[in-house]
């Protein structure tokens, strides 16, 4: 029986609003499944789901969003053959390489996770002032980020992404790879049997050009990602992103090597660093 997946909205799986679906192909050509072709009213959709998780989620401990993100790398692993089989059909590589590529992408998860109540000691910091005053700046998470995933790394490229924004307390909307969406599907199968809160990630699969102007021009939408824009498509998404004030992660053209040991930018990139001031000795 032909398999047709849905969208990841508010921790529900709804088909899409316009009633669109789209043929997913391995990478010989081969009919796998039908996924879902998000519209404009999905987007919105998950942006109204992700800004009503964002209070509870970015106001629980540090500690708490950690031992989530451990969980979900936990239930990654549970499912790690079927992950390994979907990355093999979508990438065209070998049972052996995809093996790797599930490994590194369950540990890119466990890193981001590792890195959840220690933001604040490294971004953070108690600043010298003149005067009867205390001053120290702290992390917090930007909001609601609009994540446009990477086109060729279906798995350890989209975990890259979504993880770091995860565990600095943002939300987040994500549009899957067009062509390689169904590591991405099972991804949202994970999150939704995890501790994840529903709302706090949401995953739309569809057409990436078609879904990125209305990400970037969602006047609820705070930061975006644009990894897996196409490449003609930048300027005119920086410059909706604009109207709205957004920040834009600056990424460069092209695929990146998603191998690559990872740093803390991207979780510096999506906190707004808060400094307070205080009297004391008054």
């Amino acid at each position: 029986m032909t398999k047709t997946y849905k969208l990841y909205i508010g921790g529900a799986f709804p088909r899409s609003e316009s009633g669109r679906v789209h043929p997913v192909h391995d990478s010989h050509g081969e009919f796998l499944a039908n996924a879902a072709r998000a519209s404009r009213k999905d987007v919105r959709d998950a942006v109204a789901a992700a800004r009503k998780a964002f209070g509870g989620w970015s106001s629980a401990t540090a500690y708490n969003r950690g031992q989530v993100l451990f969980r979900v790398a936990e239930v990654m692993e549970g499912r790690r053959a079927q992950f390994v089989a979907e990355v093999a059909a979508a990438e065209g590589v070998s049972t052996g390489t995809a093996e790797s590529t599930v490994n590194a992408t369950i540990d890119r998860m466990v890193w981001y996770a590792g890195w959840t109540d220690k933001l604040a000691a490294v971004l953070g910091a108690a600043n010298p002032v003149a005067g009867p005053y205390f001053s120290f700046s702290v992390p917090e998470p930007t909001g609601v980020v609009g994540i446009l995933a990477p086109q060729q790394s279906s798995l350890l490229g989209l975990v890259s992404v979504v993880a770091p924004v995860l565990a600095a307390g943002n939300t987040c909307v994500v549009v899957s790879s067009t062509e390689r969406p169904l590591p991405a599907i099972t991804l949202a199968e994970v999150l939704a049997t995890s501790d994840l809160p529903g709302g706090v990630a949401n995953l739309l699969t569809g057409d990436a050009a078609e879904l990125a102007p209305w990400l970037a021009s969602h006047a609820d939408v705070n930061a975006l990602d644009p990894s897996g824009v196409p490449d003609s498509l930048r300027a005119e998404i920086e410059r909706s992103s604009a109207g709205t004030v957004k920040r834009v992660l600056d990424v460069r053209p092209g695929e990146q090597d998603w191998t690559r040991e990872p740093d803390i930018r991207r979780l510096r990139e999506f906190t707004e660093i808060k400094t307070v001031w205080h009297p004391v000795g008054m």
